[in-house]
C-alpha cells in the first residue's frame, strides 16, 4: 500500500518481482561492513567504480571554481556589493541542475549524463585557463571566464552531481548498500578536504594554469567510465550484477579467451 501511494499506481507487479527476487538473492547473509566489501572479489569492480565517481565527485573542481567567482566577477564589472548574489547565483545553477538531473536520468542514461557532464567539464577547464591567461591583455576575457564558471557548475550540476549518489543503490545489493554509502561519504568528505587544503599550493604554483590537475581528472574519469561502467538505466539489480560478475571474474586462458569461473572449471574438469 505505501509503494503504491509513492508510485501513484496500483500495477507494481514488475516492482515487486524485481524485490522479491533481489531479497531471495541474498537471503541467509547478514549486513557487510566496509572492510569486507574491499575482500569480496565478487564486488571488485562495484567497489573500483563508486571510489572513482565518488573521488572524482571532489577531485573535478567544481568546488574549486567558486574560489575565482568573486575575483572574476569583479574583473567583469559587476559591483562589489553585487558580487555575493552573483556567488550565490552560482550555487544556485548546481542546485537547479541537480534537480533537472534527477527529472531526466531516467529518460537519458547514467553512463551519458557522467560522460557528457567530465567531458564538458575537461574542455570548459582549458577554456577557463586560457581565459584566466588573458584576462588582463583582453577587454572582454573577464566576461568569458564568468561564462566558463557558470558553464563548468552547471556541467557538473547536470551529470556528476545527480548522478554519483544514485550508483550504489543500483550496484550493490541491500546487505553491500549501507557500507558502500558509508564508503562513498567518507571519500566525499576526505577529498574535499584535500582539494581545499592544497588548492592554494596549486594556485601558488601553477597561477593561471590551476586547472590542469582537475582538467586529468575529469579526462580519466571520463575513460573510467566509458570503457568500465555498465549502464544501469532500465536494468534490475540482478541483470546489473551479472554484467559486474563477468567483469568481476574474468579470466584469460592460454588461448586468448575470457571464461567464468563455471567455465573454468567445467573445462579444467
Amino acid at each position: 500500500a505505501a509503494l503504491q501511494k509513492l508510485r501513484g499506481t496500483r500495477d507494481l507487479s514488475a516492482e515487486l518481482e524485481e524485490m522479491l527476487a533481489e531479497q531471495a538473492a541474498v537471503k541467509g547473509q547478514r549486513a557487510k561492513n566496509p572492510w569486507e566489501l574491499f575482500q569480496n572479489p565478487s564486488l571488485r569492480w562495484q567497489l573500483v567504480s563508486i571510489v572513482v565517481l565518488s573521488s572524482a565527485m571532489q577531485l573535478c573542481g567544481n568546488d574549486s571554481m567558486y574560489f575565482y567567482a568573486a575575483y572574476v566577477f569583479q574583473e567583469a564589472g559587476i559591483p562589489q556589493d553585487k558580487i555575493p548574489y552573483v556567488v550565490i547565483g552560482t550555487g544556485s545553477c548546481e542546485l537547479i541542475t541537480s534537480v533537472t538531473c534527477n527529472m531526466i536520468i531516467d529518460y537519458a542514461g547514467r553512463r551519458p549524463l557522467l560522460l557528457g557532464g567530465y567531458i564538458f567539464m575537461a574542455g570548459w577547464a582549458i577554456v577557463f585557463m586560457v581565459a584566466l591567461s588573458q584576462q588582463t591583455q583582453i577587454s572582454w576575457m573577464p566576461y568569458l571566464s564568468m561564462a566558463c564558471i557558470f558553464a563548468y557548475i552547471l556541467s557538473f550540476g547536470i551529470g556528476p552531481a545527480g548522478v554519483t549518489g544514485v550508483l550504489p543503490t543500483e550496484v550493490f545489493d541491500q546487505m553491500s548498500r549501507p557500507a558502500a554509502y558509508m564508503i562513498c561519504g567518507s571519500l566525499l568528505w576526505f577529498n574535499l578536504f584535500l582539494v581545499g587544503t592544497a588548492f592554494p599550493f596549486i594556485v601558488k604554483s601553477l597561477a593561471h594554469f590551476c586547472y590542469i590537475p582537475f582538467l586529468v581528472i575529469c579526462v580519466c574519469t571520463a575513460l573510467y567510465v566509458w570503457f568500465f561502467l555498465p549502464e544501469t538505466k532500465g536494468k534490475s539489480f540482478l541483470e546489473i550484477s551479472e554484467e559486474f560478475k563477468k567483469r568481476n571474474f574474468k579470466t584469460k586462458t592460454r588461448a586468448g579467451f575470457y571464461k567464468g569461473p563455471e567455465e573454468i572449471k567445467t573445462t579444467t574438469l
